[in-house]
């Protein structure tokens, strides 16, 4: 791939592209949803632009709307989003070099789908570590302005999205189809299990708590085999080195 920065952007938009297929309609329905219950037309388009956060807008959106206190309002969203620290503790490595003005915009463009194509990219790309971060601005730029348009385009439609249409399936099966082909391990694959496992069991706790644990449960297995299987490796050449 070509290290040259214009490049690298649009290789991100590019990647980016297949998943912004599962995000329309997902804005969509927070356009419509936001409308519906009752908030203003410009507030519900500036809290796509500010928050930025499907999730943590869909539960504010609602918290908004039976009046719940500012306090909780804040507490739950920033439990919702919790899981960003895991993601911005993944890339950090990647993007320490930068300088702050490009930190706190690939920040601002984090989301869970920018982070998928953005991880791939860096662990597999053979290009320099001085350029991956137009791949980043890219992926997420282009997930912005297609969260923005689809939120926009639901307002103006409003409560006439039939619910039959189920369009809030239509990013798990997005996400699904780009995490399958990336389970290459064993550690990958438990990982991901395991994570699903506890997604499942604790789908009925407040606040969203279940997908912090199911995060968590899901690096701890993880990293643990991987560590197992770096030992195992260890031993195994040591083995050798002695019979030579």
């Amino acid at each position: 791939m070509s290290t040259l920065p214009r490049d690298q952007f649009v290789a991100g938009i590019r990647a980016e592209l297949p998943i912004v297929l599962g995000v329309v309609p997902f804005g969509m329905i927070f356009g419509a949803v936001a409308v519906s219950g009752g908030l203003p037309f410009a507030l519900a388009q500036a809290m796509s632009a500010v928050i930025f956060a499907g999730s943590a807008q869909f539960i504010a959106a609602q918290l908004m709307n039976v009046g719940t206190p500012i306090f909780v309002l804040l507490l739950t969203t920033l439990v919702v989003n919790l899981r960003h620290l895991l993601y911005s503790a993944s890339l950090a490595p990647h993007t320490r070099h930068l300088p702050l003005r490009w930190k706190m915009a690939l920040a601002y463009l984090l989301t869970d789908e920018a982070y998928a194509v953005t991880i791939i990219h860096y662990n597999e790309a053979d290009t320099p570590p001085a350029t991956r971060h137009w791949f980043f601005l890219g992926a997420g730029l282009a997930l912005w302005s297609a969260w923005q348009a689809s939120t926009a385009l639901g307002i103006l439609l409003g409560a006439r999205i039939p619910a039959s249409w189920a369009l809030d399936f239509a990013l798990p099966l997005t996400f699904m189809g780009l995490v399958i082909p990336t389970l290459r391990d064993r550690p990958h694959l438990a990982a991901a299990l395991s994570a699903g496992l506890v997604a499942v069991a604790a789908a009925a706790w407040p606040y969203k708590l279940g997908l912090m644990a199911a995060a968590i449960t899901g690096i701890l297995v993880g990293a643990t085999l991987e560590a197992r299987g770096r030992r195992v490796a260890l031993r195994h050449r040591a083995g050798e080195e002695d019979a030579l």
